[in-house]
């Protein structure tokens, strides 16, 4: 566990979701137009603890448990999708890629500067041309001194705007079929032949910069390798597996205040007389999103306390994909209830009861974060094969 105290975890809680529906909030409409972060942004996270909360304590973080560490992202996703976005990534992909398969060269010279935003990173797995998998294009071929040449296009890659290096997953092994064809690298994005590519304007989520990247001709240290050759497909899976989660509570704290909005509208709304919250069909309305947010939340807790009894457990994939897939089908349920009990007045841009419109579209972008809901389907289905259909939990 961290070395906070109940009281000053619960102090900082306190602290994020007032700084998301704050001043987070407050920038939010110039970010919609503009789909660029302002640097007070950034100064902000900063100042706020939250490229630092989730670190290890020996690179200058907080050491929180990953209960933790997903309770605190329960609260930021409260704020504007963008933001949660790249939030999300500064407390898990960022630095546990590199922490996890870098070497103990790359991590003396890196890891501790993650805590204030010295570095941050991009993860470049997804092709326009083959997807994101085992099925990739992108290669790195060896040069007679041991390093590599990059050539290839990667598409969909978020934080391209604000990062140093980038987790790229490569062909080393053309000659293979499966996913040993791969491998992982820590890219700077000043190499020479780096190139970022323009996307179209976000639906929703807007600020945390999509683009393409291209690789061309890119001669790469053979000493960023990550992990060894053929290892890149399991450093992608095991790294989204934990991600996913934190997708699950990011969409969490959509659900939360999304009920909380809906709860006060239905509260102040008056037809016939009275309140639409004593009526049958709005009470429905509202049971549906509350169990449905608790069951969320029962979910990632578990998640997180089967993660810090052991982050290589067996359960850890699938139930991270359970996770995922169950979040995405809970902010279906209370995005669509809250519209409901909002009615006309939810679909117009502001509101006095919080982002009704912007938040309904944030939500639909972790739809598809770290893999669309068949992704996650195929994941559980494998486990639950594999294990009989049992899974442990910890109480």
């Amino acid at each position: 566990m961290s070395k906070l105290s109940k009281e000053q975890f619960d102090a900082y809680l306190k602290q994020i979701r007032e700084l998301a529906e704050g001043p987070f909030e407050e920038m939010q409409p110039e970010i919609e137009v503009t789909n660029v972060f302002p640097e007070e942004f950034y100064e902000l996270a900063k100042k706020n603890d939250l490229y630092r909360f989730a670190l290890p304590e020996q690179y200058g973080g907080w050491d929180l448990s990953e209960l933790e560490i997903l309770r605190v992202q329960e609260e930021f996703s409260r704020g504007p999708g963008g933001m949660r976005m790249h939030l999300h990534y500064a407390a898990d992909l960022n630095w546990r890629i590199l922490d996890d398969y870098g070497s103990d060269e790359l991590k003396a010279q890196y890891m501790d500067k993650f805590q204030d935003k010295t570095i941050f990173t991009c993860f470049a797995l997804t092709e326009q041309s083959g997807g994101t998998g085992a099925d990739i294009h992108t290669t790195a071929e060896k040069d007679e001194n041991g390093d590599y040449i990059l050539n290839g296009e990667k598409w969909l890659i978020s934080h391209t705007d604000c990062c140093e290096f980038a987790y790229v997953i490569a062909v080393t092994d053309p000659t293979k079929t499966g996913d040993e064809r791969l491998s992982a690298f820590f890219v700077p994005v000043d190499t020479p032949g780096y190139e970022v590519t323009p996307m179209p304007h976000m639906m929703g989520a807007r600020g945390a910069a999509h683009t393409g990247l291209k690789f061309t001709n890119m001669k790469l240290d053979k000493k960023y390798l990550l992990g060894e050759e053929g290892q890149g497909m399991e450093i992608a899976i095991h790294s989204l597996s934990v991600s996913r989660a934190h997708i699950a509570a990011s969409n969490l704290g959509m659900c939360q205040r999304m009920l909380e909005m809906a709860l006060a509208r239905a509260n102040d709304r008056i037809t016939f007389g009275k309140p639409i919250a004593t009526r049958q069909m709005i009470k429905r309305e509202i049971a549906e999103m509350q169990m449905y947010t608790h069951a969320l939340r029962c979910m990632v807790y578990d998640f997180g306390r089967e993660y810090d009894a052991d982050p290589n457990g067996k359960y850890i994939e699938e139930k991270a994909a359970m996770c995922k897939l169950f979040s995405i089908y809970s902010t279906r349920i209370v995005s669509d209830g809250m519209l409901e009990i909002f009615g006309g007045d939810g679909y117009f841009e502001d509101s006095p009861y919080g982002p009704v419109e912007r938040m309904y579209r944030d939500a639909r972008a972790m739809w598809l974060e770290e893999g669309a809901p068949n992704v996650q389907r195929i994941t559980i289905a494998r486990n639950c094969q594999k294990f009989g259909g049992k899974v442990e939990y910890q109480l």
